[in-house]
């Protein structure tokens, strides 16, 4: 039977375990793949400890960790056209991602480029695409300047790489641990913390004129005060956006990142790293049975980059 990492109920670690389950047939909609690579994300861990996205049903348990992986199609269900077993693919899952085998959403998944590795594609679904949203939502000219909080993680290296490439300056908070990789990007680094304000001031006396927000909570809160004047909900396009906290955004007159969810997105996001221009930093490779480590990397927040669990095929 194939293997696969679940959590057995809402809770910490001590919930989650390896079990043995079917190789799932794919529905109206979807395609049954092979995993060859999973992209591991914050998400992963808070939908485990109970967080429910809007829009999903309650989870039945056992639950398998996980929303992106790319892999080999091995079946093709209904309703499902331009695939084909054996196409080697990426994208968003459907009932989750460490597993040996597991179902994609095909309206969530797109063709790997041969120049694309499996363990750089499985990094895209969620994070590089979450950067691309993002980044796209503020629609700014070449020549602005971006703040990025949090950009030493999986969505902020790529956010970071995406505006570079659209001509903006990056400015990005992050960990003194990652600030070589920070630097690397050709992001300038500011420590996050008390007085970041006046840290990213000096660094961009320029001025900022949007804030991508990674982080959340207490830095977001503070963060904001770098956007003079302060940002507005009638701003258009925004000025303040967050992928980690709609109730704090709102309040600071700011918006959460609007998501795409398309097919066109991740065919963007894996354009880019065909050509070079986008490198989604993973920083550690997990086998699937050491799937705890790999997720206990993520929850610390201390990883750099992606964090990405490899199938033997």
């Amino acid at each position: 039977m194939p293997k696969a990492y679940v959590y057995t109920a809402n809770g910490g670690p001590e919930v989650e375990t390896f079990t043995d389950l079917p190789a799932p047939e794919p529905g109206p909609g979807q395609l049954a793949i092979a995993v060859r690579a999973v992209g591991v994300n914050p998400a992963d861990w808070k939908l485990r400890d109970g967080y429910s996205i809007p829009g999903l049903p309650d989870p039945v348990f056992p639950v398998v960790l996980g929303l992106e992986a790319a892999g080999v199609v091995t079946g093709v269900g209904p309703q499902v056209a331009g695939f084909a077993v054996g196409d080697e693919v990426l994208g968003i899952t459907v009932g989750g991602a460490y597993a040996e085998y597991t179902l994609l959403a095909a309206a969530l998944a797109t063709h790997k480029p041969a120049a694309v590795s499996f363990r750089d594609a499985a990094a895209l679904p969620v994070a590089a695409a979450t950067a691309y949203d993002g980044v796209h939502q503020f629609a700014l000219p070449p020549g602005a300047t971006l703040l990025i909080t949090g950009v030493g993680g999986g969505v902020g290296v790529a956010a970071a790489q995406i505006a570079r490439h659209a001509g903006l300056t990056v400015v990005g908070t992050a960990s003194a641990g990652k600030k070589d990789l920070v630097e690397s990007l050709g992001v300038a680094w500011v420590e996050p913390g008390p007085g970041v304000v006046d840290r990213v001031r000096a660094v961009a006396p320029q001025g900022v004129d949007a804030v991508y927000d990674l982080v959340g909570g207490a830095a977001l809160e503070e963060i904001a005060g770098v956007l003079t004047p302060p940002a507005s909900a009638a701003d258009a396009p925004p000025r303040l956006v967050t992928a980690a906290d709609t109730a704090t955004v709102t309040r600071l007159g700011g918006v959460a990142v609007q998501r795409a969810r398309n097919a066109d997105v991740l065919d963007a996001v894996a354009g880019l790293v065909a050509a070079g221009v986008l490198d989604p930093q993973v920083s550690d490779v997990y086998p699937l049975d050491r799937a705890d480590a790999a997720l206990r990397a993520v929850e610390t927040g201390h990883a750099r980059g992606k964090i990405v669990i490899e199938v033997a095929g």
